[in-house]
């Protein structure tokens, strides 16, 4: 995935995802959160996890939830706050490659930590 354009309108099912990586972050007291949404609506939030044995960012999180409760394919992932969010390394988050991966038509958004700024990422 490619930096895309600054300023994204979000619908309505986006703004949720975006509500729902903040309400993570701020659970998990944590610098980043992700949401996403499987094919059949439903969705998964998650903070980062940072063990000494294991460190994932929050959309791997989140993706891998989504993954376990059997979701067959994602339709988006939104990132927001974190490494990977700003400037030209917008595609760094190791959860975008997985998120590809899981479904290769789902598209990713990333926000900075407030929510503001949401940009939707290009497929490569």
């Amino acid at each position: 995935m490619t930096s895309g354009s600054a300023g994204t309108e979000l619908d309505a099912e986006d703004g949720k995802l975006l509500t729902l990586a903040r309400g993570a972050m701020a659970r998990a007291g944590a610098s980043s959160g992700a949401a996403v949404r499987d094919s059949d609506g439903r969705t998964y939030s998650a903070g980062p996890v940072e063990l000494a044995a294991l460190q994932l960012s929050a959309l791997q999180v989140a993706i891998a939830m989504a993954v376990a409760s059997g979701a067959e394919g994602l339709e988006a992932g939104l990132l927001v706050g974190g490494s990977g969010t700003t400037g030209d390394r917008a595609d760094t988050d190791p959860g975008l490659a997985a998120l590809t991966e899981v479904s290769s038509s789902a598209y990713a958004i990333v926000a900075d930590a407030g929510g503001g700024n949401p940009r939707r990422l290009d497929q490569k």
